[in-house]
């Protein structure tokens, strides 16, 4: 007894650790994501209000502050050339890391991706110390950032969903994903103490704090329980893991003097990666991989264009308005909870995305007929639609790929967390990249027309889950009848 709990305590221990380290190293990753959206203001700047310098020689009174090329005219289409730059690259790269990230050790890949990302950030600041005016090597830096960024998402979850079973892992992951928020108020925070003085130590600090994340990883990372002789979660229910016992003929093998019961057929199966393919079979993965496409496409069209729709709309400045739009991250962290709570309870993750994702059309719809009447109104309505668009992204993106990534189908074959995280995000970073470029074509149009565009993007989202859905009350019916007629024999036997 006292050897059982001493092991319990140390795997508790361990777990603590790793959902501190992760959380930590995707913080680094968004925290060197968010620079270029600082920096964009002190690229291109209204120059007649800023002070000229006496011993400067001005040819152009208009843009003699600005960084060339952002000089000119077409200055926003040359940031939303740096930001697909990044968006698409990142999109495609997602396919193939997670390939990578079941074939490497989770410490090497997510070390190197880290180290890989951090020298591409500081690059992108020593532009302005080596007096680059290329697009060029700035979109070449975005591009190859956006490549090593893909490797940290999947290997994260990955990471996550060895440490942590299926039973409170909604919650546990809802709370783990805020890490994206605390990144990007992290970045805002940090780009934004130099931006006005020196904007290339606004990449180069973000820079250096994620390469040093790397190194932590590579030194403290421990990638599953069995590394350290702990015993690895329950990734299904107790009927599920009773026939795969029953398919299998089982072996006793000794640990460092604990007994460990394990199947030979697993033994096996642990050693060969899963292929693309063979991810994309496992039952749900299309389905939530083009769920997520539209409800990512959503979310990052307001991570991009919800500033600027409140400076237009609600005639807020532009950083009153900068400001504001955080709620929105706010009420996210609190709907990926609230969905992972949901979700554990249910047991229905596709049903609790589909009613959050229906709820979220018609107060998108609201909020921007009724959302700037009153300050009060902004904050509850931005609260209100951040929560029900993020908190069904959260799930996906958390939740249900470490469930997808461990399903029964998959007879114990570990190695396929990251390839399926990769699927599911990829796709989704599609319609990350593809949001924000069809705003930036249909607002000029007027800002009813962008809100059209995401409500109908919501209903998409939902349709791609009916099955799921159905099959998911089907079994709460089955259920149901089970107990009626479970409680009924007991009462005439």
């Amino acid at each position: 007894n006292n050897s059982v709990s001493l092991s319990e305590s140390l795997f508790c221990r361990y777990r603590g650790f790793i959902l501190f380290l992760t959380f930590l190293f995707y913080t680094a990753y968004h925290l060197s994501r968010k620079p270029i959206s600082i920096v964009k203001s002190q690229l291109h700047r209204n120059c007649s209000t800023v002070l000229q310098p006496t011993d400067l020689n001005i040819t152009n009174n208009a843009t003699w502050c600005d960084w060339a090329p952002f000089d000119q005219d077409n200055y926003q289409t040359l940031f939303g050339v740096l930001d697909n730059c990044f968006l698409v690259a990142y999109a495609f790269g997602m396919f193939f890391s997670g390939i990578f990230g079941e074939r490497l050790p989770l410490r090497y890949y997510l070390s190197f991706g880290m180290l890989m990302s951090g020298l591409f950030t500081c690059l992108f600041g020593l532009g302005f110390y080596w007096n680059i005016h290329s697009l060029g090597y700035y979109g070449f830096i975005q591009v190859m950032n956006g490549l090593m960024q893909t490797t940290g998402w999947p290997a994260v979850v990955a990471c996550v969903g060895n440490w942590f079973g299926k039973g409170k892992r909604g919650f546990i992951m809802g709370v783990w994903n805020s890490h994206t928020s605390v990144g990007n108020i992290l970045g805002s925070l940090i780009a934004g103490a130099f931006v006005s003085s020196a904007w290339g130590m606004s990449f180069i600090v973000p820079g250096l704090i994620i390469a040093s994340t790397g190194i932590l990883c590579f030194f403290f990372l421990v990638e599953k329980p069995e590394d350290v002789n702990c015993t690895p979660p329950q990734h299904h229910s107790e009927q599920e893991s009773v026939e795969t016992e029953q398919d299998s003929a089982h072996v006793d093998q000794t640990v460092n003097g604990a007994i460990c019961t394990e199947s030979t057929d697993l033994v096996e199966e642990h050693v060969e990666a899963i292929s693309f393919c063979g991810a994309l079979s496992i039952p749900g993965v299309v389905e939530f991989s083009l769920c997520l496409l539209f409800a990512k496409l959503v979310s990052y069209t307001f991570l991009y264009w919800l500033p600027l729709y409140i400076s237009n709309v609600a005639h807020f400045e532009a950083k009153e308005a900068g400001d504001m739009s955080t709620l929105f991250d706010v009420g996210g962290i609190v709907g990926g909870i609230m969905a992972g709570l949901v979700s554990d309870y249910t047991g229905g993750r596709a049903s609790t995305c589909c009613v959050m994702l229906l709820a979220a059309a018609p107060m998108l719809f609201l909020y921007n007929y009724i959302g700037q009447r009153s300050l009060g109104t902004t904050i509850g309505m931005l609260l209100l639609c951040g929560g029900l668009v993020n908190g069904p992204y959260a799930l996906i993106t958390t939740a249900v790929s470490a469930d997808l990534g461990t399903h029964e189908s998959l007879r114990g074959n570990s190695r396929a967390l990251s390839t399926v995280t990769a699927i599911i995000d990829g796709t989704g970073s599609i319609g990350a990249a593809l949001g924000p470029l069809l705003a930036g074509v249909i607002s000029p149009t007027g800002w009813n027309n962008v809100f059209y565009m995401l409500i109908s993007a919501d209903v998409l989202a939902c349709l791609f889950l009916t099955r799921l859905v159905y099959k998911e009350v089907q079994g709460w019916c089955g259920c149901a009848s089970m107990c009626l007629v479970s409680q009924t024999f007991q009462q005439h036997p």
